[in-house]
């Protein structure tokens, strides 16, 4: 795949930036460039937001029926279909992903979740709903109407990229907003494609922007007076200044932000079903998923066995370039997320804690921004490392004695994103999960996690509001009352 240059996609054009610096993109396992974007000013950020103002304002999008945005959006759906191929070479390239992570869960479930918004949760949305009559001086009866929310300023992060843009950009169209998205500016390149393909499908000029840029780009988008509402993903640091941005003119604020959750491995539960998920949860993607299972909390009596397994199964991950198929384990984004990993990984040995595998670099590649598949023991949940959200292959072991210290550990902690339990009794799993502070619980393994119609975001600083299906769909919403009189007293 040839090297990649894109503009701005601003108004239905492309156009050059206002500015004269321009950011390469980086493969990360290769330290290679493989594209190159316009380093957006806020000059280019007003343009964008003008654009979707106007759009917005005077434009067909918002005032469409959902049918009709239904037709264009489903456009769009098969047009990314047919490029799978291609967006899955270019994940492989642009974020690090192994080839089998990037067919299915960066870029496969977004496109399909794309298309469900568009044909299933659109189409049978509730728009107008009747209010109940009311009896007080008069007799009066209404509709609660779901109206678009406005400008909607989506910014995303680099871990999934191409997930992450469809799970803002599905809901914030199918509800008639218009749009400005900023990706990450280590991957805007499958970011640039969807402009090509809403150019492809008919979209209408100005409802869909996309800016590249740094902070200062998402600042001036955060900041700026035309954009109603911000739909953010990212760490908990930054969401706290993004929301501290959007308070200053009450823009309506959506954040999925980080976590460090827990996976409650009662004493019933059977190792063997265990382990593959303990090892994912450290090491899909180099650990950088916001809602991995990164915290394994396990009773006394299986302690010593699941870490026998969990070292042992780490011996078989191929840690590489993720365009070689044998590879089951690829680099961090960036040599600055490296560096941060490593610094956590020594913290941790500081407060006490002892490594059980890994730490390091792999000593069999020069390039690229690698770190070991590493594990954890002797933690107590206080520590850094228990509470920390790392983004990169770590994992930690910590030992419980009864149920009721298994929900207080997992509970301990200032995020409340994902979480699991395992246990031989779904029943007794299921009551485990109901008392855990957190937005998405998985027992035993199970399925659901990833369906269009769950609910998805966090309790206390992992984030605010939902994603995913109709509760997506919902946010980007508002809602209004209008009644009239049918009798008077």
């Amino acid at each position: 795949m040839a090297d990649l240059t894109y503009r701005l996609y601003i108004d239905g054009q492309w156009v050059d930036g206002s500015g004269t610096e321009y950011v390469d993109v980086i493969n990360p396992a290769t330290e290679e460039v493989i594209g190159t974007v316009p380093q957006a000013t806020t000059a280019d950020v007003d343009r964008a937001v003008q654009a979707a103002r106007k759009a917005f304002d005077e434009g067909p999008w918002p005032r469409m029926s959902p049918r009709q945005r239904s037709v264009i959006l489903l456009k769009m759906g098969e047009a990314f279909d047919r490029r799978r191929g291609e967006l899955v070479d270019l994940n492989v390239r642009e974020a690090g992903s192994i080839r089998m992570l990037a067919e299915f869960l960066q870029i496969g479930v977004p496109i399909d979740h794309f298309i469900d918004m568009a044909d299933r949760v659109l189409l049978r949305f509730d728009f107008d709903e009747p209010m109940l009559p009311v009896v007080g001086q008069g007799i009066g009866q209404g509709i609660i109407t779901r109206e678009p929310y406005g400008v909607a300023a989506l910014i995303s992060a680099y871990n999934f990229p191409f997930f992450l843009n469809l799970f803002k950009l599905a809901p914030a169209l199918a509800s008639g907003c218009t749009t400005i998205l900023k990706p990450a500016p280590t991957t805007p390149l499958e970011a640039l494609i969807i402009g090509e393909i809403a150019d492809e499908a008919g979209l209408p000029p100005g409802v869909l922007n996309i800016v590249t840029g740094d902070i200062e780009a998402g600042e001036s988008l955060t900041r700026h007076p035309g954009v109603d509402m911000v739909s953010f993903t990212g760490s908990d640091a930054v969401g706290r200044k993004v929301y501290n941005q959007a308070s200053e003119s009450l823009k309506k604020v959506v954040l999925e932000l980080g976590g460090k959750s827990a996976n409650i491995i009662l004493e019933d539960a059977t190792l063997e079903k265990v382990i593959p998920d303990v090892i994912m949860g450290m090491t899909i993607h180099s650990g950088q998923g916001c809602s991995l299972l990164t915290r394994t909390l396990v009773h006394e009596s299986l302690h010593d066995a699941l870490i026998g397994a969990v070292t042992a199964g780490l011996d078989f991950l191929t840690v590489g370039d993720p365009s070689d198929p044998a590879v089951t384990m690829g680099p961090l984004i960036s040599a600055a997320q490296r560096d941060k990993v490593e610094s956590l990984i020594q913290q941790g040995q500081d407060e006490g804690a002892k490594i059980a595998y890994g730490g390091g670099r792999p000593t069999h590649l020069d390039k690229g921004f690698f770190v070991e598949p590493t594990l954890f023991t002797n933690v107590d949940n206080s520590m850094q490392i228990a509470q920390k959200e790392f983004f990169g292959p770590v994992g930690v072991i910590i030992p419980f004695r009864d149920e009721a210290e298994a929900i207080k550990l997992a509970n301990e902690s200032d995020f409340g994103l994902g979480g699991g339990v395992w246990s031989a009794d779904p029943a007794r799993a299921l009551a485990v999960a109901r008392q855990m502070r957190t937005g998405t619980v998985i027992v035993n393994g199970g399925g659901g996690g990833l369906s269009p119609h769950a609910a998805f975001g966090g309790y206390k600083q992992s984030g605010l509001g939902r994603e995913w299906g109709s509760h997506g769909l919902s946010e980007f919403l508002q809602h209004k009352s209008i009644s009239w009189g049918v009798a008077t007293g």
